[in-house]
């Protein structure tokens, strides 16, 4: 992890003047300034995590599930605090829940949800079942009018579907996921880039947006 705080004037001397072909500011700018400048360091010694590829923000996500996870959010001591949305909170019926994060604004008919994080305004129909999956959820609701007229046209209504079955998944935003959806992630699947959806080390991304006809698989 590195957050750097330099002075602003020097910091454009260095890359227009001294350092004009440097890439890098942990190998080369600050190496090569710790005898020319005042260069202070700090250990952080809290909770970090690289989140630079699918796999690791995958478990960075599903770890928040765990009983007491490193990054606890429920820390006194270390306040987490998030926009305020003012939505509602979320509403549950029907379904068994295991060590799964559920944002305000989601509403939940699933047969089952475990391990997984659900995203804000997040909707999961009646039958369904998710298991470790980051669920990123919705920028908007839907109106019971917009629902009636997706049906009407024969597009599923945002969010998933009902009897989907999800696991090993991150559901990006605004996706809409028909009824008998099966995606299940796994190290069975070879990487690769659908236009729907992208499969990388077993983790498989659903694109922001997308549209998943009933009775997909993956």
């Amino acid at each position: 992890m590195g957050i750097y705080i330099f002075n602003r004037k020097l910091l454009f001397d260095l890359l227009e003047n001294e350092k004009k072909d440097a890439t890098d500011f942990g190998k080369e700018i600050i190496p090569e300034s710790i005898h020319k400048y005042k260069v202070c360091s700090y250990q952080y010694d809290g909770y970090w995590t690289d989140i630079g590829n699918i796999y690791s923000f995958f478990e960075a996500n599903l770890s928040l599930t765990k009983d007491i996870p490193e990054f606890n959010l429920f820390d006194n001591k270390n306040a987490i605090y998030t926009r305020a949305r003012m939505l509602p909170p979320a509403k549950i019926s029907g379904s068994t829940l295991e060590k799964t994060v559920i944002a305000e604004g989601s509403i939940i008919n699933a047969s089952r949800v475990e391990n997984t994080v659900v995203g804000i305004r997040s909707r999961i129909g009646h039958g369904s079942t998710v298991v470790s999956s980051y669920l990123m959820g919705n920028d908007y609701f839907e109106t019971i009018n917009d629902m009636n007229q997706a049906r009407q046209s024969g597009q599923p209504i945002l969010g998933i579907g009902d009897r989907c079955y999800i696991k090993n998944a991150i559901v990006d935003k605004n996706v809409r996921i028909g009824d008998d959806v099966r995606i299940n992630g796994g190290a069975h699947l070879e990487n690769c880039d659908h236009a729907l959806y992208t499969v990388k080390d077993g983790i498989v991304v659903v694109k922001k947006g997308a549209v998943i006809p009933n009775g997909f698989v993956i």
